[in-house]
């Protein structure tokens, strides 16, 4: 798998994004790409297969926090493996909240993640330009939003920006394009 996923990387450096999405549409004629991404370092390449988070309205009542934290959900994520992989967070139509920031997103450097695609917006882009993550989101946010919404489950197909994405797919984004 390792040596596969080499291969790949090797080929997503080589080919423009642009000359990717024509292929793909043209072969699967389905929505597979998003523009408009912000990120603290628009010049790393995001790549690799999708481990998923989705988030819900934080009630808790519903979804108490000792059990529906970003902790929890992200080791639930990874917990298949985290090398390599991108982690994929869906707002759930909460586009203007954040959904973590420079703490939050250790986890992923520590785990060994290459990266993060969120379709919200992230915290602390300063301390996620250092971290050396590929981070691409909708934008930079000031205000935390747990009070919005709550990590809520992990490794179920999720749809960002339109695309739907399973866990195992790959995620490929540079220069603000995915």
């Amino acid at each position: 798998m390792e040596e596969t996923q080499e291969r790949l990387l090797m080929l997503a450096q080589s080919v423009g994004v642009a000359d990717a999405m024509d292929a793909l549409g043209r072969l699967h004629r389905h929505h597979s790409h998003m523009v408009d991404l912000s990120s603290p370092a628009p010049d790393r390449l995001l790549f690799g297969p999708a481990v998923t988070m989705s988030f819900f309205p934080t009630c808790e009542d519903a979804l108490p926090s000792e059990t529906f934290n970003f902790v929890n959900v992200f080791d639930q994520a990874v917990r298949e493996g985290a090398l390599g992989r991108v982690l994929v967070m869906a707002s759930n139509g909460y586009p203007d909240v954040s959904l973590g920031g420079g703490t939050k997103m250790s986890r992923p450097v520590g785990r060994g993640l290459r990266g993060v695609l969120a379709d919200g917006r992230l915290r602390d882009f300063s301390q996620l330009e250092e971290n050396g993550l590929a981070v691409y989101c909708r934008g930079e946010e000031a205000r935390w939003g747990g009070d919005k919404v709550t990590p809520f489950e992990a490794n179920r197909p999720v749809v960002v920006y339109g695309v739907a994405v399973r866990p195992g797919d790959y995620v490929w984004a540079t220069d603000g394009n995915l």
